[in-house]
């Protein structure tokens, strides 16, 4: 294992923040795979399910086990775990610009398209090649001018050439659910299942530009203007990217931790990544796949008490009862139903709410939104 430490650039006199990621494995041995967690500060349990997943990387790097390179970044966001406001952890947003650290990434194809397309040629793993190549000097030529900005680049440089991006996150109160690029899943849905995941929530792209699908994005897009012009080059999807999303925040145990470290390393070894074991069979799946634009956001629509009448799993059809909002001053409640028929995946933890805040997350399976997919 090596450990690389990359500074930050400093926002203040006498502050200076780093970003610590650990390597195992040889590169260019076998397939890239880049795990990071954490980069929503407050969203803790997949920071533990890398403290997990560290020990079995370690021994098996020490054994010549590892096929490829693993990198993993087990606290993807000391900005953000530094932030706490009148004793709160703050840290999906960036209090200087207000910024979420998971959106405005770069767009890749944009930036590179002018400089790759003329020069692809008939051979896949050249053209690969080349992508990376450039992606690489984009991000060489950037210079950070926020500390914000070095953070992302720094995350980047780590991860651009992977083969598989693995971004653990969770939400407030929720089931295990999986976030991905349609591109990306026949790849994927190996670690979905083998998670068991309630919830799977499939786009082309969710809009705002997370970090994975900056990655995983480069490659159908850059195939997209490569089909338009007409150009004989192939192109295949070389990053496989997810967000997954390990429950809800106040579920940071041991046994969960080490149960979602043990599906990430079987995933492992069905690449053949990992080398000490058979490949697991891949588990049936807990749920079918779902459109990201059917998912359906319920919001309070009055200010008052949350009392939830569903919970994180909960199979839900159109006008079940969600929640109660109460006005204990009023004497009135606002009831809040769903829309959709599906599995409500996410609920807020807050039981007092002003008027239109989010309340809770239904996966249908019938497309209806258009646009950003993603909440704030």
């Amino acid at each position: 294992m090596k450990v690389q430490n990359h500074p930050l650039l400093s926002p203040s006199l006498g502050m200076h923040k780093t970003l610590t990621s650990f390597h195992f494995g040889q590169p260019g041995a076998g397939p890239k795979i880049y795990i990071q967690a954490s980069l929503h500060a407050e969203e803790l349990p997949g920071m533990l399910a890398a403290h997990h997943l560290r020990p079995l990387l370690e021994r098996l790097d020490s054994a010549g086990q590892i096929q490829g390179q693993i990198v993993l970044v087990p606290m993807a966001n000391p900005i953000g775990a530094a932030q706490r406001v009148q004793h709160k952890p703050a840290g999906r947003f960036e209090l200087d610009s207000g910024e979420n650290f998971n959106r405005h990434y770069p767009d890749f194809a944009r930036h590179i398209a002018d400089e790759v397309l003329p020069a692809l040629g008939k051979d896949a793993a050249s053209n690969v090649a080349l992508v990376r190549q450039a992606m690489g000097r984009y991000l060489a030529q950037w210079m950070p001018k926020t500390e914000l900005h070095s953070l992302r680049r720094t995350l980047l440089q780590l991860s651009f050439d992977a083969d598989y991006v693995l971004d653990l996150h969770c939400d407030c109160e929720a089931v295990m659910h999986f976030y991905c690029e349609e591109s990306c899943w026949s790849a994927l849905a190996p670690l979905a299942h083998h998670l068991q995941s309630q919830a799977i929530l499939l786009a082309k792209n969710s809009g705002s530009r997370p970090f994975d699908e900056c990655l995983s994005g480069v490659w159908w897009r850059l195939a997209e203007m490569i089909a338009a012009r007409g150009l004989d080059a192939p192109l295949p999807q070389s990053c496989h990217s997810t967000t997954i999303e390990l429950r809800g925040e106040a579920q940071v145990q041991h046994e969960l931790a080490a149960q979602d470290a043990a599906a990430i390393a079987d995933f492992l070894r069905g690449l053949g990544v990992l080398r000490d074991a058979p490949a697991a069979t891949v588990p049936a799946p807990a749920c079918q796949a779902t459109p990201l634009s059917g998912s359906e956001t319920l919001y309070a629509s009055s200010p008052g008490l949350v009392v939830f009448a569903a919970s994180p799993g909960d199979t839900l059809k159109v006008g079940d009862l969600v929640a109660e909002v109460i006005d204990p001053i009023a004497n009135q409640s606002e009831r809040v139903c769903a829309g959709v028929d599906g599995v409500l995946y996410a609920r807020v933890r807050e039981r007092y709410v002003t008027t239109g805040c989010e309340l809770a997350k239904i996966a249908g399976a019938v497309p209806f939104k258009t646009g950003e997919l993603l909440g704030a």
